[in-house]
């Protein structure tokens, strides 16, 4: 999602601010409570009171609000709080450390969950009418560091912001690289669909078109043969089907019965009545056990051949066995892409494992093994 780490962050900034202004108004009642002489407990226990409903009811906010008018209402209240010194006798009593407190925890957390100039702004207008009151009640005269002690909460709520842009700037950076990943991400997914389908139509012209023209060109196949003008019917109807209009499941059974006419090769076809597949891994299947029927026919010495069929909707297995001349796997040359792409490749491609069996003289056995979940 775009800006995904930036709006967490945002959030995360207001939650926070919340609870930092929630754990330290606790310890900030107590000092002024404790700090407070008995002529002056009453106003200061008042002051108290109204400083915790508000943070409780800005923290409750911060939580659940919009919008940054609360923040302004927020300077006013913490001044109008502040300038309680001129009835309780904060100043004269020295107990203006808590008020110091509640303003400049303010003024830090609110950097956390507003624009860098209305943060600013609400910590220079807080922490500066702080001072003005303090100057106004006589505290210059009193006590100095009463004025330079409130001072602080301004370059105090400077730092806070500058840290929380330099975080955000990483955020915002961390949202840029998952952007870039994600159309990249894409690009590639575009390009691997490409490159996939690209593949499967040279399987499919591997395995109709120009095998039956090579049969034919090698004089494998005499040109008049019977079957050679609806086999080429076939295969032109196999590369002008489009599988964006196949339906959602097929019957492999049927599939193989149906390619089993094609291959002119005597077969003992040993199969359940029905097994209803997903139409992609029903058609790769009877795809691939079509190509090694083919490969029997061209290479192994023989017209007969057997297939067997054994599993269900979540496992299965296909056993294409010929007793002809056999081959040894190993020194099939790598240009050859009859078994590599158009068995092993798209067998794999739905998540099953084809195996081949052969030696010279002792007919070959390709295995094809398929169970769900495993594309």
């Amino acid at each position: 999602m775009a800006e995904e780490a930036v709006r967490l962050l945002v959030s995360f900034g207001r939650r926070y601010a919340a609870a930092v202004r929630l754990a330290t108004l606790v310890p900030i009642c107590v000092i002024a409570l404790s700090r407070a002489t008995p002529e002056h407990m009453t106003a200061t226990a008042y002051v108290v009171g109204a400083a915790a409903a508000w943070t409780c009811g800005y923290a409750w906010w911060l939580r659940v609000g919009r919008g940054n008018l609360p923040v302004a209402l927020d300077v006013v209240v913490l001044l109008g709080l502040f300038a309680s010194v001129f009835w309780t006798g904060a100043v004269e009593d020295r107990n203006t450390g808590w008020l110091r407190l509640l303003i400049t925890f303010a003024c830090v957390t609110c950097q956390w969950h507003t624009p860098l100039l209305a943060g600013g702004g609400a910590a220079l207008a807080t922490g500066g009418g702080a001072v003005l009151i303090l100057i106004a009640a006589g505290a210059l005269d009193l006590d100095q560091s009463l004025v330079t002690g409130t001072a602080w909460a301004i370059p105090a709520a400077a730092l806070s912001g500058a840290a929380w842009v330099l975080v955000k700037r990483a955020a915002q950076r961390a949202d840029r690289l998952a952007a870039e990943a994600g159309r990249a991400r894409g690009e590639s997914l575009v390009a691997a669909a490409a490159r996939a389908e690209e593949r499967e139509l040279a399987n499919t012209l591997h395995d109709t078109a120009a095998t039956t023209l090579l049969m034919v060109g090698i004089g494998q196949v005499r040109s008049d043969a019977d079957w050679l003008a609806p086999q080429a019917r076939r295969d032109l109807d196999q590369l002008r089907s489009d599988s964006r209009q196949a339906p959602p499941f097929a019957d492999l059974v049927g599939l193989l019965r149906a390619d089993l006419d094609a291959t002119h090769l005597t077969v003992e076809f040993d199969a359940p009545a029905q097994l209803r597949l997903p139409f992609d891994v029903a058609r790769t299947i009877a795809d691939a056990a079509r190509e090694t029927l083919t490969n029997v026919r061209r290479h192994a010495g023989t017209t007969r051949a057997t297939v067997r069929l054994r599993g269900s909707e979540r496992t299965l297995r296909l056993d294409i066995a010929d007793r002809g001349k056999g081959f040894s796997p190993t020194d099939v040359p790598a240009t050859r892409r009859g078994l590599r792409e158009s068995v092993r490749g798209r067998i794999s491609r739905i998540g099953g494992t084809a195996t081949i069996t052969s030696a010279e003289g002792e007919g070959t056995l390709v295995r094809l093994e398929w169970q769900a979940g495993h594309e």
